[in-house]
């Protein structure tokens, strides 16, 4: 029986010029470069210079993709960005790009899953596009977070870097079988008894600032790996697949230990998951399409392999979805 998929077309990404190493960040708190790296594996991250937006980043990235995809801007028919710093409390930084990209046709908006915000943008593209109300999306993830960070906590500064990424999906009528490209499954979750665990303590009717990163890290550790494990194997499952089936694994690039924590107890070999934490550092909702521009780019992801997508992140909200590259 033939189905609508959503396929992905082309994928792009864009980081800032700025480097910052861990021994730059030791010298503004206590921590070292050894320090970091044995309980992150984070070398080193990108941060946005002085005036630039969230929105610059992100338009770098959709610019890529559609490069990469060889799509018209004015093809694109729907648009919507993951982040949890966007420019202004409104409108919707998405609407930024959209004009930045001399859009002015169908609908642009933003998604605020935090860390997962990428994975929740996919599902809500995919159904936009398997009900046929649109036709070809951009989705892109896109995040500041050096613009929320107390640079004098350093069991949080460490942690997290800018960056955007962005794919371009299409709807296309496909076979209905597992071997079709697209998007096969996507699952999203949340827990709001979690929310103190991974927060921001400010916002427009708390307390009138944009506020600062909070963390209790061993708690975001703990549920990083049980919850992103179970809604993976849910995935898994609902298509009837096993993890041997999977060629790649491109997860939230949170914490190396996170990661490889995560794998083991998935039964899934070290040398399949993609890890650019170490360089690029946690970029939230942009780490997922950074991670995938990477290993395209490099060779490691081709057309036919099975991507199995996850992320968790401040709600809590998680979820995973498998994609078949086209």
């Amino acid at each position: 029986m033939s189905v609508i998929r959503s396929v992905v077309k082309g994928c792009g990404s864009y980081l800032p010029e700025r480097i910052m190493s861990n021994d730059e960040i030791a010298q503004m708190v206590d921590t070292s470069n050894e320090w970091i790296v044995a309980r992150t594996g984070i070398l080193s991250r990108h941060i946005a210079a002085d005036g630039e937006l969230t929105s610059d980043l992100a338009l770098a990235a959709a610019r890529a993709a559609l490069k990469d995809a060889n799509v018209d801007p004015q093809d694109i028919d729907l648009i919507i960005l993951a982040t949890s710093t966007p420019d202004n409390t409104f409108p919707a930084t998405a609407v930024t790009i959209q004009a930045g990209l001399g859009i002015t046709q169908g609908a642009a908006f933003d998604v605020n899953a935090v860390c997962a915000g990428f994975v929740y943008a996919m599902s809500v593209a995919d159904n936009f596009l398997r009900a046929g109300s649109h036709s070809r999306a951009l989705v892109v993830g896109a995040e500041t977070y050096s613009r929320i960070l107390d640079w004098s906590d350093r069991n949080t500064c460490v942690l997290f870097g800018d960056g955007a990424g962005a794919v371009v999906l299409e709807a296309a009528l496909s076979d209905g079988t597992i071997d079709d490209p697209g998007i096969h499954v996507m699952r999203l979750r949340s827990d709001g008894r979690f929310r103190d665990k991974l927060y921001v303590d400010g916002g427009v009717s708390s307390t009138q600032t944009a506020g600062y990163l909070r963390m209790q890290g061993r708690d975001v550790f703990r549920h990083a790996i049980v919850k992103t494990t179970e809604v993976m194997n849910e995935a898994l499952h609902q298509i009837g697949l096993d993890i041997d089936d999977i060629d790649w694994l491109v997860p939230h690039q949170a914490n190396k230990r996170i990661l490889d924590a995560t794998a083991t107890k998935l039964g899934l070999a070290p040398e399949k998951t993609v890890m650019t934490v170490d360089t690029h550092a946690n970029t939230s909702s942009a780490s997922i399409p950074l991670a995938l521009d990477v290993a395209i780019k490099d060779g490691r992801i081709k057309p036919g392999h099975l991507v199995l997508l996850e992320a968790m992140g401040g709600g809590f909200t998680w979820g995973a979805g498998i994609v078949r590259w086209s």
